[in-house]
């Protein structure tokens, strides 16, 4: 049944109700199926039921129709903003109700996390692992300024600006005192740049490369030969313990050796952690002074 399915005039011929048997000349009357009604029996009887407001569309009201649905064309409206539909698009959605295409797109749109409101088509946004924002309404955890589009760092389920991170997490150089936010290294169990963790003397970066520290001063291998190590008595090169052979020293009195060039003068013996004898400012082992 539908609109076209009956028709609706005054009887000018001798018909009689189908339903009340009463007559039909000179009255008006509703024709459905082959048959003649007048219009109480119609809508008592015959009329389609709206859907929305759950009552007859009678003869004399405008009715629509879809997918075997009817509405009176006054019900016929928008479920969320009451726009008529008459001759405007629609969706028929969940519990026959008609929405509008605006509403059906504000419907389905995802909603932002930060104020729950749906993003319309068109509108800035910011994605992360499939949650979204309004761009304004992605901030961050500590100041609440925008962070828009900008660089940040998830902590849980909280999100931080480049400056919030840095106070809030960041390690701090054990020389410069300033947050490391990249890169960085570690040197007995402190945190340093990169660049502050260099050689006292010639100033070069010290990352991944052999050094020594002295007196909490860092040098390479070459500034701490030249700079700070002490020369070897015997062969007067400096004693670079640590930095390949003889790792061990001897001292005796102002002066120093490399376990491996304190030795006998006369019998060049080594003497390291052995018995020794000075004579005349030279080192000799226990025997040999016995036969100079």
């Amino acid at each position: 049944a539908g609109p076209g399915s009956y028709t609706v005039g005054t009887m000018s011929e001798r018909f009689d109700c189908f339903y009340c048997r009463e007559a039909l000349h000179g009255k008006k009357y509703v024709q459905k199926e082959g048959r003649h009604c007048c219009v109480k029996c119609f809508d008592k009887i015959c009329a389609n039921t709206c859907i929305e407001c759950k009552k007859p569309i009678g003869a004399d009201s405008k009715e629509l129709h879809f997918k075997n649905r009817y509405w009176h064309d006054s019900c016929f409206r928008c479920v969320k903003c009451y726009t008529s539909l008459v001759n405007e698009p629609f969706m028929l959605r969940e519990n026959n109700k008609v929405w509008c295409s605006n509403c059906t797109a504000t419907e389905d749109a995802p909603r932002c996390k930060g104020c729950f409101k749906p993003i319309i088509a068109g509108d800035q946004n910011v994605e992360y692992k499939k949650m979204v924002w309004h761009k304004d309404c992605f901030t961050c955890s500590q100041c609440r300024q925008v962070i828009g589009s900008g660089s940040f760092f998830p902590k849980g389920d909280e999100f931080y600006c480049v400056s919030c991170h840095e106070h809030k997490f960041a390690k701090t150089c054990a020389k410069c005192k300033n947050p490391i936010t990249s890169g960085g290294l570690t040197y007995q169990e402190q945190p340093w740049h990169s660049e502050c963790f260099i050689c006292s003397n010639c100033k070069k970066q010290l990352g991944g490369k052999r050094f020594t520290a002295v007196e909490d001063q860092f040098y390479c291998v070459e500034c701490y030969k030249e700079c700070v190590a002490k020369k070897c008595a015997g062969c007067k090169n400096p004693i670079t313990a640590g930095f390949g052979r003889g790792t061990s020293v001897v001292n005796y009195e102002d002066e120093s050796w490399h376990d491996y060039c304190f030795k006998c003068t006369k019998c060049a013996r080594g003497l390291a952690n052995k018995r020794f004898v000075c004579h005349n400012g030279k080192i000799y082992c226990a025997e040999c002074p016995k036969r100079l």
